[in-house]
């Protein structure tokens, strides 16, 4: 249930537009017994976490503006890590630092998770903090995708505290390279059969 989601991101200028645009009695039922308690990270959730190979993620700087930062890795990089906690490792990179700055003054991160090619969208709201690599390098290590040639610095552990899933109206489906690979294989394995049986009887209408 995304009742915790809704609670939190809810405010009261937004249920006062749902009332005047018809929808809040609906948002209503669907906030109906939140009291905090984070919205658990179930299988389905759990899956869809470490099955990207990308995502984006919002923090607020100490002005109050909102920064969006994409992350990207081998699938699996972004860790169901225990209960609510996931992480991920952060590499060396253009040294800006701004997400990692943002965290030492307000902890408050939304991520968004997108599967382009099923139409999928995952919300999650969280509680950040960072871990140097030389407070804990078993830890940021541990995050780590194997064989990934990137330099680790720190590691982001998440507590969520909320997650929602939306709807798949406007998405426009994309895919990966290794995606349309392996959708066009089994197609280009029997274009090479054909090929073959056709060099062959070509050769067989040569020698006769």
């Amino acid at each position: 249930m995304a009742r915790n989601y809704l609670h939190t991101i809810f405010t009261d200028a937004a249920r006062a537009m749902q009332q005047q645009q018809g929808s809040r009695a609906a948002y209503a039922r669907m906030e109906l017994g939140a009291d905090g308690t984070p919205d658990p990270i179930g299988p389905r959730e759990a899956e869809f976490i470490t099955a990207r190979d990308s995502f984006y993620m919002a923090s607020v700087t100490a002005d109050g503006w909102p920064y969006m930062q994409h992350r990207g890795g081998p699938a699996g990089f972004l860790r169901h890590i225990e209960g609510n906690r996931i992480g991920f490792a952060d590499y060396r990179g253009n040294r800006q630092y701004i997400s990692a700055a943002n965290l030492a003054g307000d902890d408050r991160v939304s991520l968004f998770l997108m599967d382009y090619p099923n139409r999928a969208r995952l919300k999650l709201l969280g509680h950040a903090r960072t871990v140097e690599l030389a407070d804990d390098p078993a830890l940021v290590t541990s995050l780590m995708p194997a064989g990934y040639q990137a330099t680790p610095e720190r590691a982001f552990l998440i507590d969520v505290v909320g997650w929602e899933w939306n709807c798949s109206q406007h998405i426009t489906p994309r895919f990966t390279e290794d995606q349309i690979s392996a959708a066009v294989r089994p197609m280009a394995a029997e274009l090479n059969q054909l090929r073959a049986e056709v060099a062959a009887l070509r050769a067989q209408l040569s020698g006769e």
